[in-house]
């Protein structure tokens, strides 16, 4: 099985969503990475595209709706908590190689063309023409272990 394929099947099972217990307890860790260079506003940007493509991609992921006092609905959030890091633009590219390469992780990443275009069949092209596709921030998601070994060293996004 590829490595592609094992990250797609990234997820929780119904029987392991325990929204009543801490967030520690998840099997699987989902922190996003941004480069810490960013402009608050590029910054958050790009934390909320590679979470809304993650939240997407990982059944399970997202707990149930919340309803408040007055019946009105709140759509549900993820659960199992996210953790938002810092990082150089080289520790981001470190980073996006090995989760890659790290059975089990899924990995979602926004390439710098992201903010560099509007339109985005335009983004795909820049893509695609590009060899080196640096990036503005990372998810992973996976087993708690291997997520905490590839960000160690990393501190919150201040």
């Amino acid at each position: 099985m590829s490595t592609e394929s094992l990250q797609s099947a990234v997820g929780f099972a119904p029987e392991e969503i325990d929204t009543a217990a801490p967030t520690r307890s998840a099997r699987l860790k989902w922190v996003v990475v941004v480069d810490e260079a960013l402009p608050a506003g590029r910054a958050v940007n790009a934390a909320v595209c590679v979470a809304a493509a993650t939240g997407e991609a990982v059944p399970g992921l997202l707990g149930p709706d919340a309803v408040d006092g007055t019946g009105s609905a709140h759509p549900g959030l993820p659960w199992a908590g996210c953790t938002v890091l810092a990082a150089s633009g080289e520790q981001l590219a470190e980073l996006r190689a090995r989760a890659a390469d790290s059975l089990g992780v899924h990995v979602v990443d926004m390439p710098v063309a992201a903010q560099e275009t509007r339109v985005y069949d335009e983004y795909l092209e820049k893509v695609a023409a590009s060899e080196a596709v640096p990036c503005l921030a990372v998810s992973l998601i996976g087993p708690r272990n291997r997520v905490d070994k590839l960000v160690k060293r990393l501190s919150l996004l201040p």
